[in-house]
């Protein structure tokens, strides 16, 4: 009978998900799927891993949300491979804070010590955990498991982990701890499977897509990262401004009469591309405008991301691979060759063909240039079958 593993990775509308057989030392993709909450009737779509469609369905909106689809997925698993196949649910969740830098058990104390930390990830840590209660009311007994995207960066260590303020806040967990963890951890291992004697050298990452960010790694470990305490920090985001100056949120509050509130939410959803470009926070669409504002938005944000890999070559003391991924990444060819013209001085160069179509290795000077596509979902379904065959959760 199989033994199978349903991770979730929560978006702001949509939940991506993957039903992984781990009967194996390696997880296999059995289906994949998309409860979208776009619509006015929410809908859930399954197909098989070549893109077959298996299932489909739709709910009124009044369903409270997207619980009966939750029910749905259980249900179609259940139908498809068996009553008792499903061992677990893995979620990908934002932020662990100072406390889990692992995967760990979904038990009532750890999901409240989790919403706990929502003041640092508003935006991302209530979509992560929402569907952990749903499944709990719908299978009690069924193991849940959290996947952190702040993970891979807990070995951060000082000066790059450390703000400037007084030391009685870092005390209280107050540090920078980067995020996209999970697609930072999978993109490392892929690149040391394309090219091994990379695996020790000065690699910047960069995850390019609604939410962007850098990481940068030696010997396959994150040393450093543009994002910190919170999701908002460092590269320019679809909807987030990242790095601005402190100051300028002072202002807003003091002189523009903002409420903490209508701060948070003009850096988390007015921001950014949007902001920018006052047209949209899609790259796709800004990269099709003729308007001016989406020419500079997207100025701003190859400027911005060529301007944050020096900063991580600086950490690293040099560079010698840089690797694109997510939507951004993998897609955009105008954002890759803009960013690598940016970087010319610091020996990255790339061939104008090989980008175009989007080639894995677009670039063989002194910085080795890679396209590598993420896949979250498949370093969750590792994590959860590890836990699953240790001791304590046989």
């Amino acid at each position: 009978m199989t033994a199978s593993v349903l991770v979730l990775n929560s978006g702001s509308s949509s939940i991506k998900f993957g039903l992984f057989d781990i009967s194996a030392a390696e997880p296999v993709l059995l289906c994949k799927g998309l409860l979208d909450e776009h619509e006015d009737k929410p809908r859930l779509v399954v197909k098989s891993p070549a893109g077959e469609a298996l299932f489909e369905t739709r709910r009124e909106a009044s369903d409270a949300g997207s619980g009966h689809l939750f029910g749905d997925v259980l249900g179609f698993v259940e139908h498809r491979f068996g009553a008792s196949s499903l061992r677990a649910v893995g979620h990908r969740v934002v932020h662990g804070g100072p406390d889990y830098s692992g995967p760990v058990a979904l038990t009532e104390d750890v999901t409240a010590k989790l919403e706990a930390l929502t003041p640092l990830a508003p935006l991302h840590q209530p979509r992560c955990l929402a569907p952990v209660r749903t499944i709990r009311a719908i299978k009690p007994d069924l193991t849940q498991i959290a996947c952190f995207d702040t993970a891979f960066h807990h070995g951060m260590a000082p000066p790059a982990n450390r703000f400037a303020i007084p030391r009685r806040f870092e005390e209280r967990g107050i540090r920078r701890y980067g995020f996209h963890g999970l697609s930072f951890e999978y993109v490392a291992g892929r690149l040391a499977g394309i090219a091994p004697r990379l695996a020790s050298k000065r690699t910047v990452i960069a995850h390019l897509g609604n939410g962007a960010s850098l990481c940068a790694l030696r010997d396959g470990r994150s040393i450093d990262t543009t994002m910190g305490l919170t999701p908002l920090d460092g590269l320019v985001m679809g909807t987030r401004c990242g790095t601005i100056d402190p100051g300028l949120l002072l202002y807003l509050q003091q002189h523009e009469n903002m409420s903490v509130e209508a701060v948070q939410h003009l850096l988390y959803h007015q921001s950014g591309l949007l902001g920018v470009s006052g047209l949209s926070a899609d790259m796709r669409e800004l990269l099709a405008s003729s308007e001016a504002g989406a020419r500079e938005a997207v100025d701003l944000f190859t400027f911005r991301a060529a301007q944050e890999v020096a900063m991580m070559a600086t950490t690293l003391g040099g560079l010698d691979c840089l690797v694109f991924t997510g939507g951004i990444g993998e897609h955009a060819k105008e954002i890759r060759g803009a960013i690598c013209e940016r970087l010319g001085w610091l020996g990255v160069r790339i061939d104008a063909s090989a980008n175009d179509e989007g080639r894995e290795r677009i670039g063989d000077g002194a910085v080795e240039t890679f396209i590598i596509p993420t896949n979250e979902e498949i370093t969750i379904a590792r994590h959860c079958a590890a836990l699953l065959r240790a001791p304590r959760l046989a």
